[in-house]
């Protein structure tokens, strides 16, 4: 089946087929799920830093402050 009409039939495009392709190209389903996985913790984790980070900064905004 040509790629286009495979595209089409599944309702995207062919740069994001070629997208895809390009960063799970050599991988097996195991290596694709077990990257999913990781990219989903290392989002977490930004977002907690980020949020340990804001707090830190609000703590130190504070205690500048004179009362």
């Amino acid at each position: 089946m040509p790629i286009a009409e495979l595209c089409r039939k599944h309702a995207f495009s062919e740069a994001s087929y070629y997208l895809w392709r390009s960063k799970f190209g050599g991988m097996n389903v195991s290596d694709a799920k077990r990257l999913k996985e990781r990219e989903a913790e290392n989002t977490r984790l930004k977002k907690l830093l980020a949020e340990s980070l804001l707090e830190n900064e609000i703590t130190k905004e504070a205690l500048r402050k004179k009362w």
